[in-house]
Order: C-alpha cells, then sequence, then structure tokens
C-alpha cells in the first residue's frame, strides 16, 4: 500500500514517529511523509528509513483562514496527485485540513490521531479562546466524520470527543498510551548529586511553565541550594510566554533557560526529577523520557499526566494552575535523594511495562489494519 503520514512539525517525524515510519517501510508499504518544514537533515533521515518527503503549505499555528484555505487546497491536489491507500495525520492542523483534503481527494483509508488539545480546548477564559474553540470543534466534527478510526493518546481526550460529538457513538477508536518511549535511546543515567528540577517544553502557558516559575521561586526561598531548569523553544502559539517574562525570571534567578535542543538526554541526566504541570496533555513525552531515564516526576493531574504518573509511586500529581501545591511536591524530593531514587526506579519500571515505542507501535497499525 502507500502511506502518507502528515505532520505539522518535519522534526516530529523522525522525533515522534521513527519507529512507526520505519515499521510501515519494513512492513512492504511506500510510506511519503509530509510536512510545511523542509528540513535537510530531517529528509536524510527519513530516507534512509527508506521514507520519501514532500513539503506541504500548512502553517502549525496560524489562524488566517484565507492561508488555511489555500492550505486545503494544496493538499487536495497533492493527495490526489499521490493517490494514497491510506493516511494518517497526527496534531489538528493536520487532523482537521488533512482529513477534509482527504476525503475530497478520495483517499480511501482516512486515520486521525489526536495528540493532544491545546489552545483550543483548554483556553475558555477569553472571548477570542470561546470563538477559537467553537470554530476548531465544528472542523474536527467535519473532518473525523470521514476517519476509518480515530486514535486517542488517553480514555479522557476520547470521552471529551464523544461527549462534544465530534466523533459519533459507532465510530471506531482506540488508546495508543501516547507516541512511546525509545527505551534503549533513553536509558537510565546516574542521577545528580544536588536537587535539580527540569521542566522540558513548548514555553506555553498551557505547559504551565508560569506556575513552575512561581513553584520555583518558593522552592529557592526555602532551599536556594536548588536548581530549577528550563529547557525548550520559544513559540507562536496564541498562548506563548514573551522573551521579556523569561528573562524576568533568569534575572530573578529563579529559573534557569537552557534554550532548545534536538537531544533531552543530557539535560534529563543533568536533573533528578522532571516537572510537568501542564493544563492538559495526550500522553507527555517529556515525563515518558524522564521515567525511562530513571527520574522521579512532579506533574498535574490532569488528562495525560494522571495516565502516565503513578501518584506516590513513580512521582508525585498535583492540582493544576497551584504554584504552591506544586512547591510543596517539590519541597519532599528536596533533601531526599532515596525517595528520588526509589520513583525513578518505579518510572523506568512503567516505562517498560507499558509505554515502550515498539508496544505504541504495534497499537497504532493494528488499529490501522496495516
Amino acid at each position: 500500500m502507500r502511506v502518507v503520514v502528515m505532520a505539522s512539525y518535519a522534526r516530529s517525524l523522525v522525533i515522534l514517529r521513527r519507529h512507526l515510519l520505519a515499521a510501515l517501510a519494513a512492513r512492504g508499504h511506500e510510506v511519503i511523509a509530509l510536512a510545511p518544514d523542509d528540513v535537510p537533515e530531517v529528509r536524510a533521515e527519513l530516507g534512509r528509513l527508506g521514507v520519501a518527503f514532500r513539503t506541504i503549505a500548512l502553517e502549525r499555528t496560524g489562524t488566517n483562514p484565507w492561508r488555511d484555505l489555500r492550505a486545503v487546497a494544496g493538499l487536495v491536489a497533492l493527495l490526489r496527485e499521490l493517490r494514497p491507500d491510506a493516511m494518517l495525520a497526527y496534531t489538528a492542523k493536520p487532523v482537521i485540513y488533512g482529513g477534509l483534503a482527504a476525503r475530497a481527494a478520495g483517499v480511501p483509508h482516512v486515520f486521525a490521531l489526536i495528540t493532544g488539545l491545546g489552545y483550543a480546548f483548554i483556553e475558555q477564559g477569553t472571548l477570542r479562546g470561546r470563538l477559537v474553540g467553537a470554530l476548531v470543534r465544528r472542523l474536527y466534527r467535519a473532518s473525523l466524520a470521514g476517519a476509518e478510526a480515530v486514535l486517542f493518546q488517553n480514555a479522557d481526550d476520547r470521552a471529551l470527543f464523544r461527549e462534544l460529538g465530534l466523533v459519533g457513538p459507532a465510530a471506531r477508536t482506540a488508546i495508543t498510551d501516547g507516541s512511546g518511549v525509545d527505551l534503549e535511546a533513553f536509558a537510565v543515567a546516574p542521577l545528580p548529586a544536588r536537587p535539580v528540577f527540569l521542566l522540558i517544553g513548548r514555553l506555553l502557558r498551557d505547559k504551565g511553565v508560569a506556575e513552575y516559575a512561581a513553584a520555583a521561586r518558593i522552592v529557592k526561598r526555602r532551599a536556594p541550594e536548588v536548581r530549577c531548569l528550563l529547557l525548550g523553544p520559544y513559540d507562536t502559539n496564541p498562548a506563548a510566554l514573551s522573551r521579556d517574562e523569561i528573562h524576568a525570571w533568569i534575572r530573578e534567578g529563579i529559573v534557569e533557560y537552557l534554550g532548545e535542543t534536538n537531544d533531552v538526554r543530557p539535560y534529563i541526566a543533568s536533573a533528578g526529577v522532571v516537572v510537568l504541570p501542564s493544563y492538559r496533555e495526550g500522553i507527555p513525552r517529556s515525563v515518558l523520557e524522564g521515567m525511562a531515564m530513571g527520574r522521579a516526576i512532579v506533574a498535574t493531574d490532569v488528562p495525560g499526566c494522571r495516565q502516565t504518573v503513578e501518584d506516590g509511586v513513580t512521582g508525585y500529581l498535583v492540582p493544576a494552575r497551584d504554584p504552591e501545591a506544586l512547591a510543596a511536591a517539590m519541597l519532599r524530593l528536596v533533601g531526599d535523594p532515596a525517595r528520588i531514587a526509589a520513583m525513578g526506579a518505579a518510572g523506568r519500571a512503567r516505562a517498560e511495562h507499558r509505554f515502550g515505542v515498539e508496544r505504541v507501535t504495534a497499537t497504532i497499525l493494528g488499529a490501522m489494519g496495516l
């Protein structure tokens, strides 16, 4: 079969979908990956996996309707040219616009992977947030009506989509337990001697970055020797934090900003605890990677995180948007290296049992019948 995999970010194809793409190619399928940005090293790596690559005119975070309409028209033309037997799209815009284009182009088998809900579902406290949310829900409903199966990373997201009528009660669905983690690449590393916390993620409000900074302020008053690290790129998402906000925290001395990287492993190795105070997740990759490397986790008790972290065993779950509760959980681990080590070991075992990338890949391929 000819299989198209559509992404909103080219690097995610090799960071998150390498094993899936390789498995499809190994099973004899002709695989073509689509993404907006043409990154030479990504194209080269995909080529080594036996996967072709084509660029698409799709803005990952833009909200200009005319550009999106042009993007859909371009996707329809490309899919008619490629004539795939099946298409898998993941993240919001590929799922929505790719799904609509696939219906128009007559793609026989269309699959959608919901990797998280993001701004359109989380930020409902403003007029803009409510308007964007209403539009996105209508678009999801129209797109997913043409999907043969809809794959979710956690059961909470599936329940919400059913409640909102975005997938019908009879629609075929599956739970993938995230994107999986490469247990060999993310091997257990020795713990640092001093207390170090690390948040990895795009610099967005809904990742809980502001709450992390506020919690770090509280922690450092009690334990000045603690380091609170922040790793991840700036973003153009409506929920993005500004450089001025990040730099103010740096000047205050409460967080250390490490920039962005294509390899998080050295940074996880430098920390004892991975923190994610997110408002909602699919299944958080940074938490899986931290668990695989034997790190304790402090995360919020929200969809995605609660499916990943076993409270009191592999880490702590705290209420979202609550810096005081987050700080209290972090302080419980300060000065207790034995607890950090025990939680890290339990997290590694949980990653091996449930979140290995081979297991997740098999679930996705099974749901697609490939």
